[in-house]
């Protein structure tokens, strides 16, 4: 998808994103876990391993990868089920930017860090679709939404 130049996507991630960001740590339990994201109304969450980001756990990653596959929720932990490896972006970079790795890597969700590499807050769909022009969210959606492994 070519990014056209507009007002909102031009804008730093900074003043779109939602503050602060929580994660957790790689020996969380899932069921732990899935409280925190009920009680927050998240859907995602970076897991975290001494002091840095190591991967991202999604409420489809507790469905398929523990309830999907019979593991014990009390004694599963998040690193056993999140998604390894983590795509981030800086409270620095536009929402342009974002919309393009976001695009690339087929995710709905960034976590944002800052110039100290500590994580500030995290970046969504829906925070990018309140910043951007109608006509042109359509375009987005279909762009990150194409399949999604």
């Amino acid at each position: 998808m070519k990014m056209q130049a507009t007002k909102g996507r031009q804008m730093e991630i900074a003043r779109i994103m939602h503050a602060p960001a929580e994660w957790v740590e790689a020996n969380t339990p899932v069921a732990e876990v899935a409280r925190r994201m009920k009680e927050g109304d998240i859907g995602a969450l970076p897991v975290g391993h001494n002091d840095r980001l190591i991967g991202m756990v999604t409420d489809r990653d507790l469905a398929l990868r523990v309830l999907g596959e019979g593991r014990d929720p009390g004694n599963t932990t998040v690193e056993q089920v999140m998604t390894p490896g983590i795509v981030w972006c800086l409270t620095s970079q536009t929402v342009e930017d974002a919309l393009h790795m976001m695009e690339q890597k087929k995710i709905r969700r960034l976590p944002v860090i800052d110039e100290r590499k500590r994580l500030v807050g995290m970046l969504s769909l829906g925070d990018i679709a309140g910043a951007m022009p109608r006509q042109l969210l359509g375009e987005v959606v279909n762009a990150v939404a194409d399949h999604h492994p």
